[in-house]
């Protein structure tokens, strides 16, 4: 049955006019009597009759258990005489909505109480769940005819769904903290870490929460682990508090869609009114009837798209349909959308005007950062000194672990990794792994054994898994959403796969049916999580992939990854099955990935041999042969013949640079190409590439090599690239006091860009005064600001503003002042 149907029904019991700016009684509205009738109540039995046989084939439809034959008269009379009271209670259109559909039945049948007579015991039950489906239907009527009514239903609603936002949102799990007495989540506030974002490689970059303001609709990149999903709790939570940062102040007054695309089901990106219920919010029953199309239409939703590369490929094309399609039917609405980089290409979303930025690789002051706020996170709840004093070590020890050993700073570069491993550097007292699989192999047996053990647990519920069964189980449960190109399954899925494998670990079923192994698998390992009820997926992506790779190769099933190459989301799955292969497995890995396939399009064979070479320096023992190959397949896919092409290859990391080809030979257009892809992967080894590069005359080359200073370590590429780049016309950008500090050991320089948030004294001191002619203060300095101290550079002539910086005073004379974006 069409609900346009019953709309109409329903619309038929009530007057067309009437009051629509206050509270109105319902008896007044109804068309059966009064001054203004339309409506009998002769009539009643007929709508009865049409409207009974309409709730009771919806009912059917929906999947609910009610009689399928028709309407006899006795429900019939039933729900007439339910319809007639209408007419007696006393109730308002506004209080009617606030109550529900359940409360407002109640009423109903109190003002009713003969309806029931002459129905046995089924048909009173039939009648009471029929009464309340017409209720939905009539409050659903109430709030449309009335702007009062469904503005401050709206209001109502919108309160009680901010607060719930904040609920599910304003926390960070930390995962694999093994401390007895203190909680593995703390307070979004007190360990969140603001990213820095860049809009292409080489430029400046921006905190996040800067770079996105004024911005109507931004698709933002980010790998594995990089803090995309931690940005969008961020955000949510904060517009739903009303407690924005000042960038982010016009995100106020808007309502936050949190809508992450692993919970989309098949039938693509779902309408507005479907939003909370396509992400399974617990409290859709209270969303009053096309609430989020108002939010919309009046341009006051915040849409927080988490996840594209989560959609199976085949889906991807008809999200983004919906992500051209929406923002054009509802403008005015804010829109970010994210994705890893290897999901969807350059200029994916570009025709609709979102503009792209890339989360940055967290610099050596963002790792400070994140390892010293996750110290201090730890620290809240231990009162005991010496624990205290420990901690303390430990974080000391772990922070010059990561700026000497090579190895851990390499890992280092997402906030993912920084929390595994100061997670394991504390649980392992001071003890690090190096290398990617041994990081994920000691992080296994933290969250799997040593956790419960070393806190001398007793087995909950009577299960005692030692690691390697309850590492097979978990699996299972990977590689069965490997298959399905999924990140997150049902429930009750996750119990079958558990039934089936079961029998052959025969440690897990001696202790329990799927059910229980299931619940053990999700209360004490730390990797499964239940985001919502009735689904279970992994608490990071990172650990599905790696646990996917473990069966992959376990079931030696190298062809299965080799047909499943060219789609992106494999591509850890590939690395990591590198990583934990033999030696000979690895070869005809990578071997396969080399082979030209009948079915293979020209884009999927150069990412398959792109992704070979990607895939060597996991591979811990190889025969040179196959190396060797591997660099002859790809040795001329290594110079890029466009800018995006150029990011894109330095994605791939640290393997490239033994590709790319001396930089001495080639043209000024060629060498800024290349410096972009060295420049995009942050590792120290691309200093010695960049050293290549820096004595360029090229304006282009140059202004990449300064811009990528703050990836790398300050002092080494502050002696090896800054101090040998041409300064002419060139802005040199400090992001932070070792910066400045640098920059002033190197003589100072005319033209500066600063890039981070430095005091004026700081600046009055670390910039060489005599030097300095440009000026560029790239970040937000507020309004009404005194700018008098910039009297000490008195070569000083152009100041250059960001144009968020309004109100300054103070300015020297002589000081020409020019807002960026006026």
């Amino acid at each position: 049955m069409d609900p346009a149907a019953i709309a109409t029904l329903v619309q038929e019991l009530f007057v067309a006019d009437g009051p629509v700016d206050r509270p109105v009684r319902i008896a007044s509205l109804v068309a059966f009597q009064g001054d203004h009738r339309t409506l009998t109540e002769r009539d009643l039995p007929r709508i009865a009759s049409a409207l009974l046989a309409a709730l009771l084939k919806e009912a059917t439809e929906g999947g609910v258990d009610q009689k399928q034959e028709p309407a006899h008269p006795e429900l019939t009379d039933a729900l007439a005489r339910t319809l007639h009271a209408l007419g007696t209670v006393d109730l308002d259109d506004l209080r009617a909505v606030r109550l529900g559909p359940e409360a407002f039945a109640r009423h109903l049948a109190i003002a009713a109480p003969d309806a029931d007579e002459g129905l046995d015991a089924d048909d009173a039950r039939a009648h009471a769940s029929l009464r309340e489906a017409a209720c939905d239907h009539i409050l659903r009527f109430l709030v449309r005819r009335s702007p009062f009514v469904t503005a401050a239903e709206d209001a109502a609603f919108e309160e009680r769904y901010a607060q719930d936002i904040v609920a599910a949102h304003d926390h960070l799990t930390i995962y694999g903290i093994d401390l007895a007495h203190s909680p593995d989540s703390w307070p979004l506030d007190a360990a969140y870490l603001s990213l820095e974002t860049e809009a292409d490689a080489g430029g400046p970059s921006a905190p996040a929460e800067q770079a996105l303001a004024g911005r109507e609709r931004v698709l933002l990149w980010g790998v594995a682990g990089s803090g995309k999903t931690t940005l969008v709790q961020r955000l949510a939570v904060s517009v739903a508090r009303g407690d924005l940062p000042a960038p982010l102040a016009g995100l106020r007054g808007r309502v936050p869609f949190v809508l992450p695309v692993r919970r989309f089901r098949h039938d693509g990106f779902p309408e507005p009114d479907a939003f909370l219920s396509a992400v399974r919010y617990p409290h859709t029953a209270a969303q009053p009837p096309g609430w989020a199309e108002r939010v919309l239409s009046h341009g006051r939703g915040l849409l927080l798209v988490d996840g594209v590369d989560e959609a199976p490929e085949g889906e991807r094309e008809r999200l983004r349909e919906a992500l051209r399609e929406l923002p054009a039917r509802y403008p005015g609405n804010i829109w970010l959308v994210t994705s890893r980089p290897s999901a969807v290409r350059e200029n994916w979303l570009a025709s609709e005007r979102f503009t792209e930025l890339k989360l940055s690789p967290l610099s050596r002051e963002g790792v400070t950062a994140f390892i010293r706020r996750w110290h201090a996170a730890a620290r809240q709840d231990i009162t005991d000194r010496a624990d205290l004093d420990r901690l303390s070590g430990y974080e000391e020890t772990l922070l010059d672990a990561v700026r000497i050993t090579r190895d851990l700073g390499r890992l280092a570069t997402n906030p993912l990794m920084c929390g595994l491993l100061c997670a394991l550097h504390r649980d392992r007292r001071g003890y690090l792994p190096r290398g990617r699989k041994a990081l994920y192999d000691a992080a296994l047996s933290m969250l799997l054994e040593r956790r419960d053990r070393e806190r001398a647990m007793l087995p909950p519920e009577g299960i005692d898994l030692p690691q390697e069964p309850k590492i097979q189980l978990l699996q299972k449960l990977a590689h069965r959403m490997l298959v399905n190109g999924r990140s997150e399954m049902d429930r009750t899925t996750a119990v079958e796969t558990l039934g089936r494998h079961l029998p052959a670990i025969p440690h897990a079923a001696r202790q329990g049916g799927p059910e229980e192994i299931y619940r053990h698998l999700l209360n004490r390992t730390g990797l499964l999580r239940e985001p919502t009820p009735g689904s279970v997926d992994f608490v990071h992506r990172t650990f599905q992939d790696y646990l996917s790779a473990r069966a992959v190769v376990e079931r030696h099933d190298f062809d299965f990854l080799i047909d499943h190459a060219h789609l992106d989301d494999w591509e850890e799955v590939i690395r990591m099955s590198v990583a934990l292969a033999r030696p000979d497995e690895c070869g005809y890995l990578l071997e396969g990935l080399l082979a030209a396939r009948k079915d293979s399009r020209p884009v999927h064979a150069r990412h398959r041999k792109l992704l070979a070479a990607a895939c060597l320096e996991h591979a811990t023992e190889l025969d040179p042969e196959v190396r060797s190959r591997v660099h002859r397949y790809t040795r001329d896919l290594v110079r890029p013949t466009s800018l995006e092409a150029a990011r894109a290859l330095g994605w791939i990391g640290p393997i490239v640079l033994e590709m790319l080809p001396d930089p001495s030979g080639v043209s000024d257009e060629e060498a800024h190409r290349l410096a972009v892809t060295a420049t995009s992967i942050a590792d120290d080894r691309a200093i010695d590439y960049l050293v290549r590069l820096r004595d360029r005359a090229s304006w282009a080359v140059r202004a990449q090599l300064a811009g990528a200073w703050r990836r790398y370590d300050t002092d080494r590429y502050a002696e090896e690239i800054i101090g040998h780049l041409d300064e002419r016309e060139l802005d040199f950008p400090v992001s932070d006091l070792e910066e400045l500090r640098a920059l002033r050991r190197l003589g100072g320089r005319p033209c500066v860009q600063i890039a981070g948030a430095l005091s004026p004294d700081q600046l009055a001191e670390g910039l060489v005064a005599e030097r300095l002619t440009e000026l560029w203060l790239a970040y937000d300095l507020g309004a009404d600001l005194d700018l008098s101290w910039l009297a000490v550079f008195p070569r000083l002539h152009i100041l250059r503003l960001s144009h968020r910086n309004t109100g300054v005073t103070g300015v020297p004379e002589g000081v020409q002042v020019i807002v960026a974006g006026a």
